[in-house]
């Protein structure tokens, strides 16, 4: 089968990973619309932050693409496309460091695919689990929550960066703390989700701390 995953070499190599290796799996940084019809599946992991890559897979008639949808929704993409999608979109949780998880969040615009989700599953060996079509998915949502309450509790002077992460660690048996995750997702990726998430929910639990934008703003990270 040939496979095409279009990336940064970080989430690329996160992904590639997991392909078995009977594969034939091909990174680019760049599309090339002009060969995408000559591959079985395409991984286009920059599309939540260029949904417009879509006018390039919409008439792959039932092509499988599978992309990045975070901080995009699969229905409000196709929704201001104008077109008629022929592909087969699959959304999937890419963000740094969640791509190599046990299990694989995804998420569909109908029912009408979910055999070709078992069918990926199946072909690529990845356990997932179906999450409804919306911005942040279900961890993303979690964890991008308890960073951005850690950035709070940081900023009121309560506790420092390395308490807080070791009694999180300690107290919830998290894997990680908030602000080694923040690191490990990446600062910009744990913003614009969280922007993301608030312009479509209004929830004050998404609203950014303003710690946490100086962080963006001067691409720092916490350690």
């Amino acid at each position: 089968m040939d496979i095409l995953v279009l990336g940064d070499k970080r989430r690329a190599t996160e992904l590639m990973l997991r392909i078995p290796k009977l594969h034939q799996v091909t990174h680019s940084t760049k599309i090339n619309d002009a060969s995408l019809p000559r591959y079985n599946i395409i991984f286009d992991l920059n599309f939540d932050d260029d949904s417009n890559n879509l006018q390039y897979y919409s008439y792959l008639r039932n092509k499988l693409i599978v992309v990045g949808a975070v901080k995009t929704q699969l229905a409000d993409a196709v929704f201001n496309f104008h077109g008629q999608v022929k592909c087969n979109l699959i959304g999937m949780n890419t963000l740094p460091s969640f791509i190599n998880r046990d299990l694989l969040e995804l998420s569909i615009l109908s029912d009408e695919i979910l055999e070709l989700v078992e069918s990926l599953s199946q072909t690529l060996n990845w356990p997932y689990k179906l999450v409804t079509d919306r911005v942040g998915m279900v961890t993303p949502r979690v964890i991008m929550m308890i960073i951005n309450e850690a950035c709070y509790t940081l900023q009121e002077g309560t506790a420092e960066i390395k308490d807080i992460d070791k009694a999180m660690k300690l107290g919830t048996n998290y894997p990680h703390g908030p602000f080694e995750w923040a690191d490990m997702i990446g600062i910009k990726e744990v913003y614009e989700t969280l922007d993301a998430l608030y312009r479509d929910t209004k929830d004050e639990r998404y609203k950014i701390c303003p710690l946490l934008k100086t962080h963006y703003l001067k691409k720092k990270g916490f350690y």
